[in-house]
């Protein structure tokens, strides 16, 4: 079994030109709920000015379902950031991000890459003095783009020294989606050796065509959680050309299919997909929703 971090309503969410309300968020947390997820990525606490889709942080965590069975996680950048996600009360893991070149750092957080594992790692402290987890991933560990190619050992440096800040996981993100299988193979094989005790997580975007296949790699490496938005909105508004996440109904068909369970309701992701592609008024890039559903059922067949 593997499991799936819901990261719609903050990572598919951030980049849309179209606001969404704050009850359309909350609805997409819900439904992400009934379908069976239990760890989203609700919200970020950022600047309003910088991402106005996430504006509303607060008043999204005030609305969240009471829920002992899931784990809500605030994404943040900095000690601000932080203080604003422990003050909801609603957050149950703080998220970090430390970013692998220093030219995204800067657009992204206004800091050097160094600086940026620095900051992670308060974050993290802060989180369990909070009594809540911190956990932190690695943003363009598969390239970045505006320097291009990421060296592995960079990547591999960075997670060591943020392991001594001893984060819940570390997450490896193809923020552009640049990375391909080998590459993925290679890097977590790497980690898995040099932080064995550590819990991995990985966030593809499919933005070349190859989130599944990196997802699929990844779980095979040995990582034991996957980012996915539904729909497979997303993009960042400091990585300029990064598209949309893996599809979370994508990913669950993938897997299941397979035989790895997810613990996630396919049928419940489909309806909620065409759901959210009426809320954006577009159809959504996830393919598998577009598809009949397969296998059907013998009212479908007949």
């Amino acid at each position: 079994m593997i499991e799936i971090v819901e990261v719609g309503p903050r990572d598919g969410l951030q980049n849309e030109e179209t606001n969404i309300e704050t009850d359309g968020k909350v609805s997409l947390i819900e439904r992400a709920i009934v379908a069976g997820v239990r760890r989203i990525e609700v919200t970020s606490f950022v600047n309003p000015r910088t991402v106005p889709q996430m504006a509303d942080a607060e008043a999204v965590c005030e609305a969240l379902p009471n829920r002992d069975d899931v784990i809500y996680i605030g994404l943040v950048l900095n000690q601000r950031g932080a203080l604003r996600a422990l003050a909801t009360e609603r957050i149950d893991q703080l998220g970090a991000v430390a970013v692998a070149s220093d030219s995204f750092a800067m657009a992204n957080q206004g800091q050097t890459s160094e600086g940026s594992v620095d900051v992670a790692g308060q974050i993290i402290e802060m989180a369990r003095a909070a009594g809540k987890s911190g956990q932190v991933t690695i943003a363009a560990a598969f390239g970045c783009p505006f320097e291009g190619e990421v060296a592995e050992g960079k990547v591999v440096a960075m997670a060591t020294a943020l392991a001594k800040a001893q984060p819940s996981e570390i997450c490896l993100a193809d923020t552009i989606g640049a990375g391909n299988p080998a590459q993925v193979a290679s890097l977590i094989g790497r980690l898995r050796t040099a932080l064995p005790q550590i819990p991995l997580r990985a966030h593809f975007h499919n933005t070349r065509g190859t989130g599944l296949a990196n997802a699929w790699v990844a779980v095979q490496s040995g990582v034991s959680t996957i980012d996915a938005a539904l729909g497979g909105l997303g993009g960042c508004p400091f990585a300029p050309g990064a598209a949309g996440n893996i599809s979370t109904e994508d990913l669950v068909y993938m897997f299941e299919r397979a035989g790895i369970a997810t613990g996630i309701d396919l049928s419940s992701l489909v309806e909620s997909n065409h759901w959210l592609g009426d809320v954006m008024q577009r159809q959504l890039p996830g393919m598998v929703a577009r598809a009949p559903f397969f296998p059907a059922s013998r009212s479908q067949a007949c």
